[in-house]
């Protein structure tokens, strides 16, 4: 049995030109990319191309991208280290609570760095809801600024429904705010601007990356999100952003994010973005992504009846499709695809094992019942229309059994 794979949100397979990349850093090309001798330097080689590979995506400055293990470990650098600077800042500012504001679809990787500096008394934080079609809205986080604000962070796209967040239009609205500030009193220094962040692990394959355009300090990615290698990831950090290390130990990433560089995972994900950056080859691939995602969505409206569609279908990313069929519960739909072959998911790889309804569906109002018999799609470029095919037909009839023994059709 052919299996087919659905689950691009969670993670992706490594692409051949990638992986065709990387394997020379793994034997031939060994060196510590700190070394001065040759073969360290033949190895910082590959380090500075997939670092020139990144500013052209964010169409930023060489030092202003910062490697690291994932976006998990680039949000808490983003988090932490921008608190942490601004309490080394003054002396009375370690008494002082710092406001940090995000949202309530965020990823764990995001709200629970949150909790933790909230838990430990370092911050204050104000989670901002979303609308019915699953976009935070300027308003609300306009709103929710106070004077001790130092940091709103909102995702590029949600990881389960695909939603693209108005990230241009908050990073204006910031923007403006602290232009206003310095109007007022031309002497604000670096610590008394708002910073803003988005975490874009979801949108580095679909949305434009260029931070001038999205008017923001700081933006993390990953790797195994646009079929690069799991374990690495990398930060822009706007220059003159006040960041703080929050691991120690070595000079690597210029003094805020120290350790042996892993130059093959580096490698790949250079690679990774270089194909990305081919914006022609790109927008093709993503262009016939959406058009089987549309006919995924159509077939199964068509065919299977009590279906909703979680989120805005208009401003999403193209690979994703989120939609619920009433009285069939989640778990049992994605273990009997499974047995077909058909890998899907249910929510966030992250809160997999969880049998806590969806917090992103319960942000969008649904009720507990409708999160529970929701299914995540997502696609990718090597998904083809007969995979495609083949979830249309057999996913009607499993839909048709677990209702035939949902409790709820009794």
């Amino acid at each position: 049995m052919n299996k087919i794979y659905l689950d691009h949100n969670a993670t992706t397979p490594v692409d051949p030109y990638v992986l065709k990349k990387m394997l020379p850093y793994y034997q031939d090309i060994f060196g510590n990319a700190s070394s001065s001798h040759a073969f360290g330097q033949e190895a910082m080689k590959g380090i500075d191309f997939a670092r020139e590979q990144l500013t052209k995506l964010f169409d930023c400055k060489f030092k202003e991208i910062i490697f690291s293990s994932g976006a998990t470990e680039s949000n808490n650098l983003v988090l932490r280290g921008l608190l942490m600077s601004f309490r080394y800042a003054k002396k009375d500012n370690w008494n002082k609570k710092f406001h940090i504001i995000t949202s309530a679809i965020e990823h764990p990787a995001i709200l629970e760095p949150c909790k933790e500096l909230e838990k430990e008394g370092l911050a204050e934080i104000t989670i901002v809801g979303i609308n019915n079609k699953g976009l935070v809205e300027v308003e609300e986080i306009k709103k929710a600024i106070k004077d001790n604000t130092i940091l709103v962070s909102i995702m590029y796209v949600n990881n389960e429904i695909g939603t693209i967040q108005p990230i241009k239009e908050i990073g204006e609205m910031i923007e403006k705010i602290n232009s206003e500030r310095a109007k007022k009193n031309p002497k604000l220094n670096a610590f008394d601007k708002i910073y803003f962040h988005t975490d874009a692990a979801q949108a580095t394959h679909y949305c434009n990356m260029k931070v001038q355009n999205l008017h923001v300090d700081m933006v993390t990615i990953s790797g195994h999100k646009i079929y690069g290698p799991k374990g690495i990831g990398a930060t822009y950090i706007k220059e003159g952003t006040p960041i703080r290390p929050v691991t120690f130990g070595g000079h690597q990433e210029y003094n805020i994010r120290p350790g042996t560089y892993n130059v093959a995972q580096i490698v790949g994900l250079g690679a990774a973005i270089e194909l990305i950056n081919d914006t022609k080859e790109n927008s093709k691939i993503n262009k016939k992504i959406g058009i089987l995602r549309d006919k995924l969505a159509k077939e199964l409206q068509k065919k299977i009846s009590d279906t909703i569609i979680n989120g805005e279908m208009n401003n999403r990313v193209p690979a994703n499709l989120n939609i619920s069929f009433k009285n069939a519960e989640g778990e049992s739909m994605m273990l009997m695809l499974d047995m077909e072959g058909i890998a899907v998911s249910t929510g966030s790889a992250c809160a997999s094992g969880s049998l806590a309804p969806s917090y992103v569906l319960l942000a969008l109002g649904l009720s507990p019942e409708i999160c529970h018999a929701s299914l995540r799609f997502s696609l990718g470029k090597f998904t083809t229309e007969k995979e495609i095919d083949y979830v249309i037909k057999v996913l009607p009839s499993i839909i048709a059994k677990l209702r035939k023994m949902s409790p709820l059709n009794k």
